[in-house]
């Protein structure tokens, strides 16, 4: 029976584009026409162009036939979310305040995906200005549900294999979070891996990009093409980045360690969330250390959420005052009390973040992974939010690379991811940790 090319995960289809086995143009096609079965439902895409998807995919078959130098990413169709500037697509930011607003040049990540060969497909939907306030995305796997937020879009649109990659981003938990509801694999690499320039700045103390796979390796892949130095975002940093990919396909010399805090919000677990993570842990033993956590790592959350609030209000300062009225009643609050916020209780913030990441630090030396939730538990019903970051929140705070891994299965049948957390610029090793995980897990059932 021939597989449909829409079913492979990108792995699989660059490997078959590159052997001459498939077209970028069937590939695409492929995609377009997966979108067009199924995106009435699902509502991924802001913005999709078919004709510059295809002409973008016969020009990647020119230069193969041609024999002229391919990237790794070469001929595979990737979807981007609606904060990332593109030159010939519009860039919304999930609000009608930026309808149709067209950038006049590529973000920095866009300009890595198509030197590295990749299809733009399009934007994929966001909530409004990437924060709390939903939009009309619905999950792939049962639409009466929310795939979470804010890279509602691109997890979705992944999950449904309307396209092998997307792109998100994550100041709180909007790359862990939404894979976890979507059953994909999400990856949010070290804070500085990807550069930021020509992406929507909402924290630029917290802002980070990450990718979206349907398997570990692809995860990787993308961010391996996404990653490098950029002197424009204040978070880059000049030093080689790690291999990802190479992580990802590595085998672990020895068993690692991981630890799992008790943190007190860890009440918020769904049943049936709770009773798939004891059992994943229950099957890894000795490999667990179970840690107390202290008072003063719980209360992160409320640093992250300063952070955020105060930087929001500086950055998007114009956009607020001259648009209030047109902003969710959501982000009104928010904007309210990031106003109130003084600048030495953000400067006392920005302080408790710099201790977290040298904490952390001390922690990796004895410990290759935290494992962690990515979620309270399955995707909540549409309508009733996009669900609580609280499980991302500690790890964005510090910078820490995270990944999803869509293990187990909720009293709904939906999906719920299973976090890994590694050390600052071991994003390698973190993947080649997830790569064990996943192999003893399935050892073990």
């Amino acid at each position: 029976m021939k597989i449909a090319p829409y079913t492979l995960t990108a792995t699989e289809a660059v490997q078959a584009i590159a052997s001459g086995r498939l077209s970028s143009v069937d590939l695409v096609k492929s995609c377009l026409a997966q979108i067009a079965d199924t995106d009435a439902s699902i509502n991924a895409w802001a913005y999709l162009d078919p004709e510059s998807a295809l002409a973008q995919a016969a020009e990647c078959d020119r230069i193969r036939k041609a024999g002229l130098g391919t990237g790794p990413l070469h001929g595979l169709p990737v979807g981007l979310k609606d904060v990332i500037d593109t030159r010939d697509m519009p860039t919304q930011r999930g609000t009608d305040i930026f309808k149709d607003r067209q950038p006049d040049k590529d973000a920095r990540l866009v300009e890595r995906l198509r030197e590295s060969g990749a299809v733009i497909m399009g934007k994929t939907v966001t909530t409004e200005l990437a924060f709390v306030h939903a939009n009309d995305t619905r999950n792939p796997h049962n639409p009466e549900h929310s795939p979470g937020g804010s890279s509602s879009g691109s997890a979705a649109a992944v999950a449904a294999c309307h396209v092998p990659l997307a792109v998100g981003t994550q100041t709180n938990g909007s790359v862990i979070r939404p894979a976890s509801f979507c059953g994909t694999f999400g990856f949010k690499p070290t804070r500085g891996v990807i550069s930021r320039a020509g992406v929507l700045k909402t924290s630029d103390s917290l802002d980070q990009v990450g990718c979206f796979g349907r398997s570990l390796e692809d995860v990787a892949l993308l961010t391996d093409a996404l990653a490098g130095y950029d002197q424009a975002d204040s978070c880059s940093f000049a030093r080689p980045r790690p291999q990802m990919r190479a992580g990802a396909q590595a085998e672990a010399p020895v068993a690692p360690d991981l630890v799992w805090f008790n943190l007190p919000f860890y009440d918020r677990l769904s049943p049936d969330a709770h009773e798939g993570m004891e059992a994943v842990l229950d099957v890894l033993g000795p490999r667990i250390t179970r840690m107390a956590a202290a008072d003063t790592l719980a209360n992160l959350v409320a640093v992250q959420a300063r952070i955020h609030e105060y930087e929001i209000c500086q950055h998007q300062a114009a956009v607020f005052d001259a648009n209030f009225e047109d902003l969710s009643r959501e982000l009104q609050l928010i904007v309210a009390r990031g106003r109130k916020i003084s600048e030495a209780e953000y400067t006392d913030a920005l302080a408790v973040k710099a201790s977290a990441q040298t904490f952390f630090d001390e922690l990796f030396v004895e410990f290759d992974a935290i494992i962690a939730p990515c979620a309270t538990g399955e995707a909540p019903k549409f309508g009733s939010g996009t669900g609580d970051p609280i499980f991302c929140t500690l790890w964005t705070l510090a910078g820490l690379p995270c990944v999803s891994l869509p293990l187990l299965v909720g009293d709904n049948n939906l999906p719920i991811g299973v976090q890994l957390i590694g050390p600052i610029e071991k994003d390698d090793r973190l993947l080649r940790t997830a790569r064990w995980l996943q192999l003893h897990l399935a050892q073990a059932t």
